[in-house]
């Protein structure tokens, strides 16, 4: 280290995913680039020293954003930073709006949630993180950066999600709030986005092999052909909507995935959970049975051959015989696969529950130093 880097001011930013899920993969790539973005940003003449570490795996649900507040300014005491960022997956409200962040110069941290910024949500954090920083270094009056001469309000400029400001000004108390109908709109994508359907996709595994297998006893069936012959697409739509309707149903029912409102969760948040759960299972078994329906396709065209069709149905057939064929195929082993999903690894199901977290594997928390273990 040089003589001219000893003496600059050195501030230390904590930067805490809570929980060591989604978050966590959201602070890793920001916490790699945070210290060059507060350079460039706020103070190129302060050494930034970035920390990141986990907060609960199961966060503070009572009391909304001024629990998670007291607690992430408990742990920027206990581990000596200066200011502290904390990402969460907790979907936020204030004056009834989707809260996107909350500064406070007192504690001399702040807060943001991460399904509040819809879809893109690192590239929003590289743009909110930075601003919430110099922010709380300006309220709380830090003589090692020079005040900021921007409004709380130009960071709705370079944040879509920011609708507007709010808060008392003068404590450093400031809420940066979402519109109305655009803003639910962002949260609810947001939350899906941090459930990740994929993960879901993927646990519905052996769902879609015992779909598969359904499809293929149902291609056998005479029967099946006559049917999907005889129903308009009024009735196969019907028909699909309703498998694909018990399917989430079932899997909500059978694996207990339906939020209770209780002391620890108020009302609206276990709403707002048990949405993105729906929804989350809703987009997986969504793409589970388009990779169903173009498989039983592909199976009816190879099987099946077009003069038997045509002696069965006693008219002249095409390909679009085969695709209302893998219609009504699917959209009935979709109803077969809802009774396979039982035997799904509870694990695995359960992560698609939005206010449940699977126990992490291989996350370290820098401060502390060693893996820690999910509740």
């Amino acid at each position: 280290m040089t003589h001219s880097e000893r003496h600059r001011p050195e501030i230390v930013v904590g930067l805490v995913a809570t929980p060591p899920d989604h978050p966590a993969r959201v602070a890793a790539p920001l916490r790699a680039e945070l210290a060059g973005g507060l350079a460039e940003r706020v103070d190129a003449d302060v050494r930034w020293i970035v920390r990141e570490g986990w907060g609960d795996v199961a966060p503070r649900r009572d009391h909304g954003i001024e629990a998670l507040l007291d607690d992430l300014a408990q742990r920027r005491a206990d581990d000596q930073w200066d200011v502290a960022i904390c990402l969460t997956d907790l979907p936020l409200h204030a004056e009834r709006v989707p809260l996107v962040a909350q500064t406070s110069a007192r504690r001399r941290v702040a807060v943001v949630s991460l399904p509040a910024l819809g879809l893109r949500q690192l590239r929003a954090a590289r743009a909110a993180v930075p601003d919430l920083v110099n922010r709380l270094l300006t309220d709380a009056s830090d003589k090692r950066v020079p005040p900021t001469g921007q409004a709380p309000a130009e960071m709705a400029r370079r944040m879509p999600a920011v609708h507007r400001v709010v808060g008392e000004a003068d404590a450093g108390e400031r809420r940066y709030v979402a519109s109305g109908l655009i803003g639910r709109a962002r949260l609810v994508t947001g939350m899906v986005r941090a459930n990740r359907p994929g993960r879901a996709l993927l646990g519905l595994s052996k769902l879609l092999v015992g779909a598969f297998g359904t499809a293929a006893f149902a291609l056998t069936t005479d029967t099946i052909w006559q049917m999907g012959d005889a129903l308009g697409g009024l009735r196969l739509t019907v028909i699909m909507l309703l498998g694909l309707a018990a399917l989430v149903t079932w899997l909500i029912v059978a694996h207990d995935l339906w939020e209770k409102p209780g002391r620890r969760t108020p009302t609206e948040l276990a709403r707002l959970f048990n949405l993105g759960t729906t929804l989350t299972l809703t987009l997986a078994t969504a793409v589970s049975y388009v990779v169903l329906f173009v498989g039983t396709a592909l199976v009816g065209a190879l099987l099946i051959d077009t003069s038997v069709l045509e002696q069965t149905l006693q008219r002249p057939v095409d390909w679009t015989d085969y695709l209302t064929l893998a219609w009504i195929t699917s959209s009935l082993a979709t109803v077969g696969g809802a009774i396979g999903s039982g035997l799904e690894n509870e694990e695995t199901v359960r992560a698609a529950a939005y206010g449940y977290h699977p126990q992490p594997d291989g996350w370290r928390d820098e401060q502390g130093g060693q893996s820690h273990r999910g509740r």
